[in-house]
């Protein structure tokens, strides 16, 4: 038998934690006299990489309902990041597939898992794409779990192999991980959610999560402190909750819903022969249809932590970009913040029970 032992308090601590829902930001006097004055481009340095970046710092998730050729194609003219599914590396790994999209290095992020076949076949897509002479910048190594060893040891080997790329990691929650990410794993950029995403379902199957807001105000303070950067993924419901992901530090904001279902996204449209109504389908990437679609379908030993969904066809992606950059754009004028990364030193939040009025 194991001699008991004291593990310490079962909460952290009994401060409430926020999501975006829970706050408004406060306006404050301000000197733009137009929307049009903002600007949303950001530039991100790397030193210690002696590269930077620059552009509208939003990103499309690596999510296959969400992400491909024809998204990026519409993302990049706004100067957005698209990250691509892990499971177009194989499919680029060839003469006659290999896009000439891939060329706008500036807009876009490979994506792999942490096991050593998903770090072979992107680092091989890297180096043939470099014989071609595309010279890759960001590479996303994603995983919900973040908290797995295997994330650090994935994230060392890519650094040894080409330690010029950006890195990206994630999803972690928590500022002693995020810093520990930064400083111990080489990695430049942290992804910061977990179990905020409307079709992942973690937090009702393991219990596991952290309110987005608290994450990142938490998370962003850890990663300036490690000299690194934080992509705030999941939670994003209204244009307002992007702003609110930069007020309250994040550097980067990943969307998943907010560009699904779109005539430019992926996806075979469906129309209800009852209503006519047109849908696409949205699905999380640990769902029963991800994995039957690339695990060889759902293992005896784990559950789906997602769910798939029917989408009313949104229309063009471009209406949603511009009313999400109009937004940002008119929080950027409340707040006196006539530059992006201007929102995070203008922002000041207070908690509400009403978030808006939801009579009509």
């Amino acid at each position: 038998m194991r001699p008991y032992a004291y593990s310490g308090p079962k909460f952290i601590n009994n401060t409430p934690k926020l999501d975006f829902k829970d706050v408004l930001i406060v306006p404050r006097k301000t000197s733009i006299k137009s929307r049009k004055e903002v600007s949303l481009t950001r530039r991100i340095d790397f030193p210690e990489l002696h590269k930077c970046w620059e552009g509208t710092p939003i990103i499309a998730s690596n999510m296959d309902t969400v992400s491909n050729l024809d998204t990026f194609n519409v993302l990049r003219q706004y100067d957005y990041i698209t990250c691509f599914p892990k499971h177009f590396n194989i499919e680029w790994l060839n003469e006659t597939n290999t896009p000439q999209e891939l060329q706008y290095t500036n807009n876009y992020m490979l994506s792999c898992g942490v096991s050593k076949n998903d770090i072979n076949i992107a680092s091989n897509l890297i180096d043939y794409l470099a014989l071609k002479g595309i010279k890759v910048q960001f590479v996303c190594v994603d995983v919900a779990n973040g908290y797995m060893t295997s994330l650090t040891d994935a994230c060392l080997r890519l650094r040894e192999t080409f330690p010029n790329i950006i890195i990206v990691a994630g999803n972690v929650v928590t500022p002693e991980r995020t810093y520990e990410l930064i400083k111990n794993a080489g990695v430049n950029i942290v992804k910061v959610g977990i179990g905020s995403g409307s079709v992942c379902t973690t937090r009702l199957k393991a219990g596991v999560g952290y309110p987005q807001l608290s994450a990142v105000l938490e998370c962003s303070e850890a990663a300036k402190s490690a000299r690194g950067y934080i992509i705030s993924d999941g939670g994003i419901i209204h244009p307002c909750d992007v702003s609110k992901a930069f007020g309250a530090g994040a550097d980067f904001v990943m969307c998943g819903s907010v560009f699904a279902g779109h005539n430019e996204s992926p996806g075979e449209i469906v129309v209800d022969q009852l209503t006519q109504i047109k849908y696409k389908s949205f699905y999380g990437m640990s769902s029963q249809t991800a994995n039957e679609k690339y695990n060889n379908g759902l293992q005896e030993y784990r559950s789906a932590e997602g769910k798939q969904v029917n989408i009313p066809v949104k229309g063009s992606l471009h209406d949603t970009i511009q009313d999400l950059n109009g937004s940002i754009r008119s929080t950027c004028t409340y707040t006196n913040s006539k530059h992006i990364h201007e929102l995070t030193h203008n922002t000041q939040f207070i908690c509400v029970n009403n978030h808006h009025n939801t009579s009509l």
